[in-house]
């Protein structure tokens, strides 16, 4: 039987049809990034997609172009938009249009920004961005780090680089390892503790689901510190946004030598904004440090920032060895050495494009203007009866109860208002009951939004 012979340089070869879809693709973005608001768009179910798509992957291929309308025409429109200015669910995003414009150049500049050697230019450009939020937590000089995919790999990747310097400092030891944290801190450092096969030691949150010092205190005096390595303090938990009791915990931690990491990835932006960055004191103790960019610094997905105080027992604990890495080992400035991972791309290089062409005047002026409009909706939510605002926000996250709904209510409203179009709002559990929250940090969300959206809960 024949054999059907192709061009095994067919898919590498800048065409005529390359370049038709290189215009469609060119031109689909920067519409895109013209679109203001943008669409709120929303879900469709399998059955859905099966009947307008169709089998996509085929043996000889879609083309570029068939493909492309394919995913314009058919597949965008079932993501619903997280940079729309009425989606508050969640942690939402709102990334620059210089930084998604220049994610485009990254993605065309095939870069492996896993070692300095083979990266220097993109990893140097990245550790500007880090230098900059290492100053905004008071880091010293000696701080270091990288960009990895989020915050879960950023607190796993620290509380790695915690155990390795406690088995270092006293040795493997009998017994369990522990890490402290309470229950509003974010899920994925409970995720950590499975992979790392470490337990939890659960401090009791105050009523305004912050861990402080005493709380720690009296947790230890409880537990012991028999395995303890490090405690996950937390710099704006994802419900209500509460900001740690950091210098309380800075100083237990100092008492009994334990690493002090602090869950920044939300919160952590709001360094930028003087009206609040005295809620963060203490940080500047903290051994690890964690920011996202791609939620509240106006960076696309996806992108977390890791910091270290010092970073050899963050070397030590992850640069990976094998004959064929050890030409590009010895070097400081090594991405691939900070975190579980070797392969990365240049995530923080959008980042780092829309700080440096803006400037972090801008960054923080932007930020400042989300917690106001949070203040406004706060006092919004105040003023409606049938409202109660449930957290006193530090940041920008709200949750409200409306007087007289179940969990079905709010589950119910939640989808209509994504069917209708309205906006992008979900239930949550607070203080052992249903309630929903708004969490604002996209400069183009205004409190005419804020109000439409309480309207439709009359």
């Amino acid at each position: 039987m024949a054999r059907h012979i192709v061009d095994p340089t067919s898919m590498h070869r800048y065409t005529d049809e390359t370049e038709r879809v290189a215009r469609a693709a060119l031109e689909y973005a920067r519409d895109r990034l013209r679109l203001h608001p943008v669409p709120l768009d929303g879900p469709r179910t399998a059955a859905e997609l099966e009947d307008m798509a169709g089998a996509t992957i085929t043996e000889d291929g879609l083309g570029g172009e068939a493909a492309m309308r394919l995913f314009a025409d058919v597949l965008a429109p079932a993501i619903i938009s997280i940079d729309n200015p009425r989606f508050l669910a969640f942690i939402p995003a709102a990334p620059t249009e210089l930084s998604m414009m220049f994610d485009l150049v990254v993605g065309a500049s095939s870069i492996y920004a896993g070692t300095w050697m083979e990266a220097a230019g993109a990893v140097y450009a990245e550790n500007q961005a880090l230098e900059w939020l290492a100053r905004l937590a008071g880091l010293p000089e000696s701080a270091a780090g990288c960009f990895v995919q989020g915050g879960t790999i950023g607190n796993l990747s620290a509380l790695v680089a915690a155990r390795h310097a406690h088995r270092a400092a006293r040795g493997a030891g009998a017994g369990r390892l522990r890490v402290a944290c309470t229950d509003e801190t974010h899920s994925s450092v409970a995720t950590a503790a499975s992979v790392m096969d470490v337990d939890m030691l659960r401090v009791a949150a105050d009523a305004r689901g912050r861990m402080t010092g005493g709380a720690l205190a009296a947790a230890l005096e409880r537990e012991g510190t028999g395995g303890l390595f490090a405690v996950a303090a937390t710099a704006g938990t994802t419900n209500a946004g509460a900001i740690d009791d950091l210098t309380g915990i800075a100083a237990v931690c100092r008492e009994h030598g334990l690493w002090m990491h602090v869950d920044g990835a939300y919160g952590g932006a709001a360094l930028a904004a003087p009206s609040v960055r005295d809620r963060f004191a203490g940080i500047e103790h903290a051994d690890s440090f964690i920011v996202d960019p791609h939620k509240w610094l106006f960076a696309p997905f996806d992108s977390c920032a890791l910091l270290y105080r010092n970073a050899e027992p963050a070397r030590a604990a992850h640069t990976q060895q094998a004959g064929y890495l050890e030409h590009v080992q010895g070097s400081e400035l090594n991405p691939s050495d900070y975190a579980v991972h070797l392969s990365r791309r240049a995530r923080g290089l959008p980042f780092w494009f829309s700080l440096a062409a803006h400037g972090t005047r801008a960054y923080s002026e932007a930020i400042e203007h989300t917690l106001h409009v949070a203040r406004e909706a706060a006092d919004e939510i105040r003023s409606r009866p049938h409202l109660e605002l449930l957290n006193e926000p530090e940041l920008t996250a709200l949750v409200l109860r409306r007087t007289g709904w179940a969990a079905a209510d709010y589950t119910a409203w939640t989808e209509r208002l994504l069917a209708d179009g309205v906006a992008f709002v979900t239930p949550t559990t607070f203080a052992g009951e249903t309630a929903t929250r708004l969490c604002i940090v996209n400069p183009r969300t205004t409190i005419a939004d804020i109000a439409a959206i309480l309207d439709t809960m009359a």
